[in-house]
């Protein structure tokens, strides 16, 4: 299915019948990918005047609990109320959700004794284009990504300044396939977290950061449209599923 849309006065060619997934399975596994602490996710029959609602068990249908975090057992999409006292759902500020994207690979660099993605890096990257969203993608890029236990691992992030840079370039949509675009132990003070959302002056409600996705090799850098789907909750994030399509004209 071939679709047109129209971007900076230019109409492009979209095959809708080509996604190129780029998210996370979440599953009720130990090797379900895990962040910030906290065990894997649950997803068990529930159990009703001792009946246990599975088919296996009896049961007409199957009807599972799911328990899980977003934030820490796969791909999600978060909205400014992740850092603001005041509450604000990703269900009420994420009104779009196909954007034109820049993929772009980026090899973290050695800072001490972490390993940070910088201004410079990205500068480099995505030169003067302007795009809507950004997706980075982190190397070594191994499908080991998809079962990592990150928690005291100290793993890759974005420095500030990166994340004001994105924030300059009018970027309103940040997809990471690490866990934080933030330093995992920093003393609560989430630099990109706040710079990209500009929490010191008028905050980025429509602006988002997706977490934890996952982009194959095989999948090449350059300018794609993005679908970003959220499930309807009324929470600071949800679980989600971007989507990737070519532009077959360029």
């Amino acid at each position: 299915m071939i679709a047109t849309v129209t971007y900076n006065s230019r109409k492009h060619q979209i095959d809708l019948s080509k996604p190129l997934d780029i998210s996370m399975p979440l599953k009720d596994a130990k090797d379900n990918v895990n962040a910030w602490y906290i065990g894997k996710p649950k997803i068990k029959p529930a159990k009703i005047d001792g009946d246990i609602i599975s088919v296996e068990k009896g049961a007409v249908v199957n009807f599972n609990n799911i328990k899980f975090n977003p934030h820490a057992h796969g791909t999600h999409t978060e909205c400014v109320g992740h850092i603001t006292k005041e509450n604000h759902s990703i269900n009420q500020h994420l009104k779009k959700f196909f954007f034109f994207a820049e993929l772009i690979t980026v090899a973290p660099e050695k800072k001490g004794d972490d390993f940070v993605i910088s201004k410079k890096q990205l500068q480099f990257a995505i030169g003067n284009k302007k795009r809507e969203a950004v997706i980075l993608r982190t190397i070594p890029n191994t499908n080991e990504k998809i079962s990592m236990q990150y928690s005291h691992t100290n793993p890759p992030y974005l420095l500030e300044d990166a994340a004001i840079l994105l924030k300059e370039k009018g970027v309103k949509h940040l997809l990471i396939d690490l866990p934080s675009v933030d330093k995992e132990k920093d003393d609560g003070e989430l630099l990109s977290h706040n710079a990209f959302w500009n929490t010191a002056g008028k905050l980025r409600l429509d602006a988002t950061i997706t977490e934890f996705i996952f982009v194959r090799n095989d999948i090449e850098d350059g300018t794609y449209f993005l679908n970003i789907q959220v499930a309807p909750f009324e929470n600071d994030a949800s679980p989600s599923r971007p989507v990737l399509y070519k532009i077959e004209n360029g």
